[in-house]
């Protein structure tokens, strides 16, 4: 089968780098994971452009990146490949009564309540707060303590209690000018985000990506004048940026 064929070449590969590179022989579990969260927001960018290309190349930086880790766990006499793809296969399908099983769940979102309770009660999953990551980025872990704090019932009944919650949140930030006040505000903005079914890691990336192409096509208008937007005063540098908004639609 060409798949396996595929992958037994990565392995044999991963294996060869390991033994003849200097720089791979000298990486470990924790000096390789920040490469593995890098190109795991690479494969987040890929699949938000919609380039079909660049998210299949990502996902190969990105699966190497998990065989190159097995085998440090390997080397470690802790597991292997085989041991990771068979242990995430059988947590599929316990976590999947509703496909294996006779579980009924024909929405999204009592396929999550179930993956929640089984986690609880098969998995000896104990607190609301079993397992959350601390390394995640700060918007992430936001996101993830409120799904946890939603699955046992804390949580706004709607859009309209999530909104008036940051209404609230903006109001103390303006009386008391303070980073615990800010947090806040970020903390509830997530809390909105959420209730949008976005995310708020990928939304707040493609906002600064928005941003940047805006100011660098009112740096081209300005130089198309014959202007230095940077050296331009605050009034005429947004000038410009408000016609690149409208440019950029």
């Amino acid at each position: 089968m060409a798949l396996a064929e595929a992958l037994v070449d990565l392995q044999i590969l991963t294996r060869r780098l390991r033994r003849e590179c200097p720089w791979d022989r000298e990486q470990t579990a924790l000096t390789i994971v920040p490469h593995t969260v890098e190109e795991a927001y690479e494969v987040a960018d890929a699949a938000s452009s919609g380039d079909d290309d660049e998210l299949r190349d990502e996902l190969g930086d990105l699966l190497f990146q998990v065989y190159f880790l097995a085998l440090l766990l390997e080397e470690k006499g802790s597991g292997d490949r085989e041991q990771v793809a068979r242990g995430v296969h059988e947590k599929l399908v316990r976590r999947h009564p509703h496909v294996f099983g006779d579980v009924e769940a024909k929405t999204g979102e009592r396929v999550k309540e179930n993956w929640d309770r089984i986690k609880r009660e098969q998995e000896g999953r104990e607190g609301v707060f079993h397992d959350v990551p601390e390394a995640l980025p700060a918007l992430l872990l936001a996101r993830k303590v409120q799904q946890r704090a939603k699955s046992v019932g804390f949580e706004y009944p709607d859009l309209d209690g999530a909104v008036a919650d940051l209404d609230d949140e903006i109001r103390e930030l303006k009386a008391d000018w303070s980073a615990a006040e800010l947090g806040d505000v970020l903390f509830a903005t997530v809390n909105v985000a959420r209730k949008l079914d976005v995310d708020p890691e990928l939304e707040l990336r493609r906002a600064t990506a928005r941003f940047r192409n805006r100011v660098e096509i009112a740096e081209e208008l300005a130089r198309a004048n014959g202007e230095d937007w940077s050296a331009l005063p605050l009034e005429q540098q947004d000038r410009y940026f408000d016609l690149a908004k409208e440019k950029a639609q």
